[in-house]
């Protein structure tokens, strides 16, 4: 036993005998500290296998709407792509259209198409509603001359050299993830498309030379909350009622800083409940009249106090119009090489028809043109993002693009209609 005295007066002079016992315990040691060393290693081994399993699982998750980029490249890819963005016509414009198989993209693409402008389109072709209608109205496309390139927005390296291949003038930027209610399903999907894509798109816009305008899909939406009506350009939009109204907010935020950092030209439109021939499936009056002709209740939804519930739909080809009006009237980007030499053009429009109608008057109508009664189901307005009235000022857009709807609810729905009834058969072909 040690005692006190035992130690010495002055430190550092003293050593201590290493008896086995004292090598026994730093052996035990070491090999303690290797054990779970090994185990700490393997860990982190195992942490960072599920993490990158999981991000290689991202796309599952998200499958709705953006899946793996196609193969691309080569010659006769190439030569496809220039085919399809060759300008036909004196002045034309050669036109990068995103979502180009969607609802509007078709749309746009093919009035395009016909008054000689260059366009190639890019889409993702995601399962948001069945892709087959997307396919049929590629393979309308393609018959006009447009050829799709099957791709993600977020594919900086596709975006790259589609710019290496053609010198766009112009792009026209629908893609998006849309609607109000799937929000609540899957929000990831509407980051990863309306923001992250938005700036996937600008990013390669604000670096290419020359750089293109851009013109790009906005939506009522964004005016939320707001009980002014009509809506105005100018009206407050920093209330929004979903988060698709959300991302559309801040993709307007975006537009501004691109815009003041490197000189891009941007024009946003705000849509108001576009209608009509080769629509989207999960719009109202496009399962209205799925679920009429199936015989199925269809849900009409009630504002609080048995207050109305109306949309300012506007027909397709009055949409057409007016984004074909900003293309044509877009000035050119300032930057180049990234870098802004001068201000650049940035514009806001409502897109609308001036004439909301109650959603119950077009059951009405759609009852008339199918010739069946429909079964109704009148529920409360659910809190889901759904608004319960939109309205568009577009005073704005007449002065500016000489933008004119001429198509009534009544007229379009029975183009509607007919196309419907043409494409489904009478409803005996599925309508996902």
């Amino acid at each position: 036993m040690m005692h006190i005295d035992d130690n010495p007066s002055t430190p550092g002079k003293f050593k201590m005998e290493k008896s086995p016992y004292h090598r026994q315990r730093l052996y035990s040691s070491l090999a303690k500290l290797t054990f779970w060393s090994f185990v700490f290693i393997v860990l982190i081994f195992m942490f960072l296998f599920r993490s990158s399993s999981s991000s290689s699982k991202v796309p599952s998750d998200l499958s709705r709407r953006s899946l793996r980029t196609s193969s691309y490249g080569g010659p006769v890819w190439e030569k496809r792509v220039k085919a399809s963005a060759k300008i036909r016509s004196k002045n034309g414009l050669s036109v990068l259209v995103t979502g180009a198989a969607g609802f509007v993209g078709t749309h746009v693409s093919a009035a395009l198409k016909r008054r000689g402008d260059g366009v190639l389109g890019l889409d993702n072709f995601n399962d948001y509603y069945d892709p087959s209608l997307k396919r049929a109205r590629q393979a309308l496309l393609e018959r006009t001359g447009v050829h799709i390139v099957e791709g993600d927005i977020n594919d900086v390296t596709l975006l790259k050299k589609l710019f290496d291949i053609v010198a766009f003038t112009h792009v026209m930027h629908l893609a998006a993830q849309a609607g109000v209610r799937y929000a609540m399903e899957n929000p990831s999907s509407y980051v990863h498309s309306n923001i992250a894509g938005l700036v996937s798109v600008l990013e390669v816009c604000k670096s290419v030379n020359p750089q293109p305008a851009i013109v790009w899909a906005s939506s009522s939406s964004v005016y939320g909350l707001n009980t002014k009506v009509p809506f105005s350009e100018r009206d407050r939009t920093d209330q929004p009622a979903s988060l698709y109204a959300a991302t559309k907010k801040a993709g307007e935020g975006i537009a501004h800083t691109y815009n003041h950092i490197y000189g891009l030209s941007l024009t946003g439109l705000r849509f108001f409940t576009v209608y009509g021939p080769w629509g989207r499936p999960d719009m109202a009056y496009f399962f209205f009249t799925r679920d009429i002709l199936k015989g199925k209740s269809i849900p009409i939804f009630q504002a609080p106090n048995h207050g109305t519930v109306a949309r300012d739909f506007t027909y397709v080809d009055d949409i057409v119009k007016g984004c074909l009006a900003a293309l044509d009237t877009a000035e050119k980007s300032t930057g180049s090489g990234g870098k802004k030499s001068g201000p650049a053009q940035l514009r806001i429009y409502n897109l609308g028809n001036t004439s909301p109608v109650p959603v119950s008057d077009l059951v009405s109508i759609l009852e008339r043109l199918l010739k069946v009664k429909a079964k109704r189901l009148v529920m409360k307005l659910p809190r889901n993002g759904d608004v319960q009235f939109t309205h568009a000022n577009i005073s704005l857009a007449q002065r500016e693009l000489g933008y004119k709807p001429t198509t009534d609810l009544q007229t379009g729905l029975k183009k509607f209609v007919r196309w419907y009834l043409s494409y489904y058969g009478n409803g005996k072909k599925s309508a996902q």
